[in-house]
């Protein structure tokens, strides 16, 4: 279904100008919003949206909020997030939002740097970070707690309940009834709409300052190629400080009046997408190579019939996503085939996921790998690569209907103006954009902005190229980009995404920049492979002593072998080892975004980096283990060093089953 192209004019400049137009437009008669609560979904109408983010704003102003002051946001995907953040701007002031699992040096820094002089925290942990901060926040004068769980005994004087400050606003409303509306109307399209932080892969995040002009006029392009509607259902249970999240729950769903729908508990999310089988999904790359390696693992527990259904249905999938994918035409045969596959199996699978209803799905923030896509694809979820940047207020690429390259990001949406700087001879060079999505820069930091934005040009960091038919290939980071010493250039990053698609891997760190070979630190899916392990009588303790165990590096070494079949032979993985924890945001290891800090990792890991390439087969490991509670604990182990046999050892191991091999073509 196409969506009319709105005439600019009629479409209101700023985020909270959209929010008072479709509360006019639906009133109480359609839902904005809808939480889970206590296990029951409450919806929040367009008319009663508008009233809690008038409120709150008013009572803002009241305890002091200035016109160009800032609002830090703390917190789980809640509405009262969103009350939050629009609530700012309709006061004048700018939000910012704070992942809710930052530690108390990151909330300083954030808190600081952007001198925010209040403090949305939903609960009682967000509560105690800001008060275990309060002599290095001097600016900070309120703390607005949204659920006072715990918090009846604190005193002081900063603290105030959410809801206290909506009823404020609402008694300064009914004194003064158009004023709400008066400090919307005097919001211009150049103003400063929100301070977005990046995920700071390479040190402290960087604040970009995006205006309202940035904000619509890339969601408005985004709607032209990928229509939203009224009636879509979307869930957000991506952090919201993300800007892939914030085009979603807030941007797009302001612009296209879809309902967005809050997870009672980040744990239940899955089982609430369940229940709300909605039409528009977006999340990470985590999230679908999660999804991926569940139904997996679930396959290798079912029973032999449902095993054998599973076995015959995927190949049939794969093949029907390759004929979408090759923008071929299936044969008649083919289309009955695929049609008993989805009704034995393929529909069951979808709906057991949450995504019977879905028309769109998307992925962004970092490159999927080509397998998790195929296997989406091949179960009939229409799958998109959507790519974009917080400096340029979201998604700037994405995937058309009909035109789906697994390999790519999509197509430049129409207001993006997408470029390849200083291309190679094989045409690759650095992704460059302009366009009215540009960012204000980096906020106190000109010499970044300076190095990012140059002659009107958002240098990306990122590699890649286009096709001759116009898709938008992303390899890597530049500056990840590596070159083994015979020179063959490979992207860790696809080494890594091909890793991840087994059911036992959960994280990949891929080495081999000026050295010999490529090698590979892997952390194991505790979950999946303590499971699997369960089942083999294999008995275990610890993460750490499961990870050393023989068996379960034969098994990681058998999806090492699979992933070396379709690698470049001067590519291929030829060592690798089962690190003792799960790579941490909370040890710096990761942004909150769940991307590798490489820096920081061969900084941290450098005896186990050095141990990959020299002639060890075991290395021994003395480190200190942080746990959640901030306690410490000293781990001692060795670590195995697997050198990979040569490929004809691993020719029975590879050999496909004949009968699904006639069966599929071949695939």
């Amino acid at each position: 279904m196409n969506a009319k192209k709105p005439d600019s004019k009629d479409i209101p400049q700023s985020l909270p100008s959209l929010l008072v137009r479709h509360a006019r437009r639906f009133g109480n008669a359609r839902v904005a919003l809808r939480e889970k609560e206590f296990g029951i979904w409450q919806s929040v109408t367009w008319q009663q949206y508008l009233e809690h983010v008038r409120d709150f704003s008013l009572g803002l102003i009241s305890l002091g909020l200035k016109p160009g002051e800032t609002l830090g946001i703390i917190g789980g995907n809640r509405p009262e997030w969103i009350y939050a953040e629009l609530a700012a701007q309709s006061a004048g002031g700018v939000p910012i939002g704070i992942f809710q699992d930052s530690i108390l040096t990151e909330v300083a820094y954030i808190i600081d740097h952007s001198e925010a002089t209040m403090i949305v925290a939903e609960d009682q942990e967000q509560v105690d970070k800001i008060l275990d901060l309060r002599e290095k926040l001097p600016r900070v004068k309120k703390i607005i707690y949204a659920d006072p769980k715990g918090l009846w005994d604190y005193e002081d004087e900063a603290l105030i309940d959410y809801y206290e400050v909506e009823r404020i606003g609402r008694e300064i409303h009914q004194k003064e009834p158009d004023l709400f509306e008066k400090n919307v109307r005097a919001i211009k399209p150049d103003d400063l709409a929100v301070i977005c932080y990046t995920s700071g892969t390479t040190g402290n995040p960087k604040g970009s300052l995006l205006t309202y002009k940035n904000i619509i006029s890339m969601v408005a392009s985004l709607n032209e190629v990928d229509p939203k509607q009224p009636d879509d259902q979307f869930v957000s249970f991506i952090p919201l400080p993300w800007i892939v999240e914030q085009t979603m729950s807030v941007f797009s769903a302001l612009y296209s009046g879809y309902t967005v729908n809050f997870p009672e508990e980040s744990e239940t999310s899955l089982a609430d997408l369940y229940e709300i089988a909605p039409s528009l999904v977006v999340a990470g790359p985590s999230m679908w190579e999660g999804l991926s390696r569940q139904v997996m693992v679930k396959h290798l527990d079912a029973s032999f019939f449902k095993k054998l259904i599973y076995d015959l249905c995927l190949p049939i999938g794969y093949r029907w996503a390759d004929f979408k994918f090759d923008k071929e035409k299936p044969p008649f045969l083919w289309k009955i085939v695929y049609w008993l596959a989805y009704t034995v199996m393929f529909w069951a699978l979808r709906d057991r996921l949450g995504f019977a209803r879905v028309r769109a799905a998307m992925t962004g923030g970092a490159a999927l790998g080509p397998d998790v896509f195929r296997f989406f694809h091949a179960l009939g979820i229409n799958l998109k690569q959507i790519y974009g940047q917080t400096e340029v207020a979201g998604y700037s690429t994405i995937h058309h209907d009909g035109d789906i390259n697994f390999d790519s990001v999509g197509i430049p949406v129409p207001a993006a103006n997408i470029s390849i700087f200083e291309p190679d001879k094989e045409g690759v060079g650095e992704v460059i954009s302009s366009g009215p999505g540009l960012f204000q820069g980096y906020l106190k930091n000109d010499e970044a902005t300076q190095e990012t934005i140059i002659d009107g040009w958002l240098h990306s960091g990122d590699a890649g190229y286009f096709t001759p038919d116009g898709h938008l290939v992303i390899i890597d980071r530049v500056k990840d980009l590596m070159h083994l010493k015979g020179g063959a250039r490979f992207s860790p990053m696809f080494i890594e995404n091909k890793l991840k698609f087994c059911p036992y891997i959960v994280e990949a760190v891929v080495l081999g920049h000026e050295q010999e070979h490529v090698t590979t630190m892997i952390c194991i899916d505790f979950r999946h492979a303590g499971k699997w392990a369960e089942d083999h009588r294999i008995s275990y303790t610890t993460y750490s002593d499961l990870a050393a165990k023989p068996e379960v590096y034969d098994l990681i070494e058998r999806e090492v072998v699979r992933v070396n079949t379709t690698l470049p032979e001067k590519a291929r993985i030829e060592k690798f080892l089962l690190l003792y924890k799960e790579l941490d945001p909370d040890d710096e290891e990761l942004t909150r975004t769940k991307k590798i800090r490489r820096g920081f990792i061969n900084e941290k890991y450098k005896k186990e980096i050095s141990g990959l390439y020299s002639d060890a087969e075991e290395l021994p490991i003395e480190t200190v283990i942080r746990y959640q509670d901030g306690k410490t604990a000293t781990l001692r182990t060795n670590l195995i060093i697997r050198t990979m046999k040569p490929e004809d050892a691993y020719k029975d191991l590879l050999r496909p089953k004949g009968f699904l091999k006639k069966l599929t073509g071949g695939i």
